[in-house]
């Protein structure tokens, strides 16, 4: 599926983005799909929290400041059911972490007009720390992306690093997981703008961020998360669930019990 030269920039860069990946007639199935479950079961809320929100807003957009989001779509919907299992997708996938891939999650992620949530930067690791490095993010694009709805946008390079500290604490209590953003700064990433139909894949250790969507319509994405089967979470989002294998195989490695059945 992939060039070896897509495979090189994966590799260096921690990013990666595939045009068209998706048809117009599957892109239009999926955004309308996705327009269904925000009416009937997603839920909006001020988002991500911490001290970053001060840093990205000024007050009256922080107070206005709003995130659309819902896990799990494909239990939902036959159409985002399909588009997880997507055999051009999953054979990507395995081109960079295979040959055995495995669906972890999916999550909903839309801006609203105008009040749209930025994102500070981050590393998705904290928020479903598996062993290494073998986990790719996907972002599904049902909306054309640009600095004014608030493209994804990366650190080159940073996946390198491994997994990073966050801020997850305040004198206020707990936070959303961010980096301090006094050493880690937007203005330092490079953006991927992207067309409706693209997915952009990145290593869940490339430390990422957006700017707030300020054009009047929303911003429409999906986030797919998976992983090499043998890739142990340790602790976050849909810690102990088993996903579907999207390309290859479940090997099993010495007496691993059978998958759990309740």
């Amino acid at each position: 599926m992939l060039s070896q030269q897509d495979i090189d920039f994966y590799l260096e860069n921690g990013f990666l983005r595939i045009p068209g990946l998706f048809t117009s007639e599957e892109t239009d199935e999926l955004a309308d799909e996705l327009d269904r479950l925000v009416q009937d079961w997603s839920f909006t809320s001020p988002g991500w929290s911490g001290p970053w929100r001060q840093a990205y807003m000024n007050p009256e957009i922080e107070k206005q400041s709003k995130l659309t989001a819902m896990h799990d779509l494909h239990l939902y919907s036959a159409a985002w059911m399909k588009a997880v299992t997507n055999a051009k997708l999953a054979a990507a996938l395995a081109d960079l972490i295979g040959p055995n891939v495995e669906l972890h999650h999916t999550t909903m992620h839309i801006k609203p007009p105008q009040t749209g949530h930025p994102f500070p930067m981050h590393q998705d690791h904290p928020f479903y720390a598996h062993e290494n490095g073998r986990f790719i993010d996907v972002l599904v694009h049902l909306d054309d992306t640009s600095h004014e709805n608030g493209e994804i946008r990366f650190l080159k390079g940073s996946h390198k690093n491994g997994a990073l500290e966050h801020i997850t604490m305040t004198e206020d209590g707990p936070c959303t997981p961010h980096l301090p953003t006094d050493d880690w700064r937007l203005e330092d990433t490079v953006p991927v703008p992207a067309k409706r139909g693209d997915v952009v894949l990145f290593c869940y250790h490339t430390v990422h961020g957006s700017y707030i969507n300020g054009t009047r319509k929303p911003r429409r994405m999906v986030r797919m998360g998976y992983r090499d089967p043998h890739n142990r979470q340790e602790y976050g989002q849909s810690m102990g669930r088993a996903g579907l294998i999207v390309a290859g195989y479940r090997e099993r490695v010495a007496d691993e019990p059978l998958l759990k059945q309740t």
